[in-house]
């Protein structure tokens, strides 16, 4: 693994997962209407806002919260599970731009890794699905640090495991509570919304990408144009 050494480009790349790798925050609306249709309850735009980019625990603590619900997380964790994985036997997809990204980054000898609020058995389970888990040097989850998004634990951690300062870390991600914990560790952060997270205040990022194959992006990430 070779880690660049111009110091005017971001050395390391950290990508989330959900949203931004792969389409899972298209599919995660069902989860959760499914969920709520069977509990006589709405999930609306403003229940997904206050769940998104948070690890499940609190997503599903904020879930029980808004609706009064009785459930424990424990009895939504196992059912949401259930829902998805159904969904993501026909569903799942890298986004648009993912695969021809992260061939680039390895062809120019930059290292990548993945940083997610979700548990390590999805996150593995989800990369492996696409074959994507050998794409990444390491991949850090939510056991993996004891404050989630947006407390920048996890992108201090990811930044300390590639051996650079924050600063020369690129951090993308497509929600808010994403950009707030790459922007509180100190990291160069892109944004990178996708459907329901166009809606999100990304202020302070470097910038805001219309998708992970906008040649700003690869711009910025120090690939030269066409190559």
């Amino acid at each position: 693994m070779t880690i660049p050494d111009d110091a005017g480009r971001p050395a390391a790349v950290a990508f989330d997962l959900d949203g931004l790798l792969v389409n899972t925050e298209e599919i995660y609306p069902d989860v959760g209407a499914e969920l709520l249709r069977r509990r006589g309850c709405r999930f609306d735009d403003d229940l997904l806002d206050a769940m998104m980019g948070r690890p499940q625990t609190v997503a599903l603590t904020t879930m029980i919260r808004w609706h009064g619900l009785s459930d424990s997380v424990e009895t939504l964790a196992r059912e949401t599970r259930e829902i998805f994985v159904g969904l993501l036997d026909t569903r799942l997809a890298a986004m648009p731009g993912a695969v021809p990204l992260l061939d680039r980054l390895a062809a120019a000898g930059v290292a990548c890794c993945v940083a997610t609020s979700s548990a390590p058995d999805y996150a593995h389970d989800v990369l492996a699905r696409l074959a994507l888990a050998d794409r990444f040097a390491f991949v850090l989850t939510a056991h993996d640090v004891t404050t989630g998004k947006p407390d920048p634990e996890i992108y201090r951690l990811a930044a300390s495991r590639f051996g650079l300062p924050p600063a020369r870390l690129a951090v993308l991600e497509d929600s808010q509570i994403g950009c707030r914990a790459g922007l509180a560790a100190g990291a160069v952060v892109v944004a990178v919304p996708a459907g329901h997270s166009r809606r999100h205040d990304f202020t302070g990022v470097r910038l805001v990408a219309e998708s992970l194959a906008d040649p700003q992006l690869h711009g910025l990430l120090g690939l030269a144009p066409g190559a």
